[in-house]
């Protein structure tokens, strides 16, 4: 099982490159960062963390733009989105950063997107919450075409362009791992359609909640005659507790999520989570 950090990018704490570069020397296999392009000051739709908002919400960085930053200090760790609001994105624009950033890294990146759950926020960008699932279906499908293809025209309901040219292609082939984020009723359905992975949240989520549903996973993959479909789990706890019980049903990949500091803060954190997985190590050694 690999180990990696997931982190609000903000310009109040440790920049992108740096700590890019700090998991990187400390052995961790990867980096995720999330997507909020603005949050409306007359927010309704509650924060599924419970309480009040966290303040770098309001604050994240581009993650195209923090993802490459990253790519360029570093050598071997795996970047992505965690997740990508690709319900909100042009489907042209978001496959030019992907591919771009891919070749950046030398084909690093991991592709996480996901539904969203900030309703006023898609609402800025034109799209209607109660359709964006069918919406990132669409802007997946296209955005494959487009990496895939040398000319690629889509044709859908929400989406629509005529044949077309765009490069570079990703590194990756066919195109960048894409991990389906999300843990609600039709998730699953969704890693199966279009994912290569899927990339459960768990806050505010109970463990034996992701242990059914990771069951349920491998039961639905062998159904449609698919091999295993690699998991990322994405806030696990920092305590080393449920990693035998994630390594048993089929986890490729712990995420750490990694709260928001400045630089000194943030390192002494990276130390602690890499003594932690030193301690996991040796532990299966035995």
């Amino acid at each position: 099982m690999k180990f990696g950090l997931a982190a609000f990018v903000t310009d109040e704490g440790i920049r992108p490159e740096e700590l890019a570069r700090a998991a990187e020397d400390r052995g961790f296999e990867s980096l995720l960062v999330p997507e909020h392009s603005h949050i409306p000051a007359n927010r309704k739709t509650p924060y599924p963390g419970g309480g009040d908002l966290p303040r770098p919400y309001y604050r994240s960085l581009d993650p195209f733009a923090a993802l490459a930053a990253a790519a360029s200090a570093t050598d071997r760790i795996k970047l992505g989105t965690g997740i990508c609001a690709v319900f909100q994105r042009d489907p042209i624009h978001t496959a030019k950063e992907v591919a771009t950033v891919d070749y950046l890294s030398n084909g690093r990146f991991l592709f996480g997107v996901g539904g969203g759950w900030l309703r006023e926020e898609m609402r800025d960008h034109g799209t209607d919450p109660a359709v964006r699932l069918r919406v990132v279906r669409e802007r997946i499908q296209a955005m494959k075409a487009l990496w895939t293809q040398e000319i690629a025209e889509y044709h859908g309901e929400h989406i629509d362009f005529p044949p077309s040219y765009l490069w570079p292609k990703p590194v990756q082939r066919p195109h960048p791992p894409i991990l389906v984020g999300g843990m609600g009723p039709t998730v699953l359905d969704r890693v199966l359609d279009y994912g290569d992975g899927w990339l459960p949240n768990l806050i505010g989520q109970p463990p034996e909640r992701l242990h059914a549903m990771l069951r349920k996973l491998r039961d639905k993959a062998a159904d449609a005659g698919r091999a295993p479909v690699p998991v990322t789990v994405l806030g696990a706890a920092a305590n080393g507790e449920e990693f035998d019980r994630y390594e048993e049903l089929g986890v490729e990949r712990v995420l750490f999520l990694l709260p928001t500091a400045p630089g000194d803060e943030t390192l002494a954190r990276l130390d602690a989570l890499a003594e932690l997985v030193g301690k996991q190590d040796t532990h299966k050694e035995r």
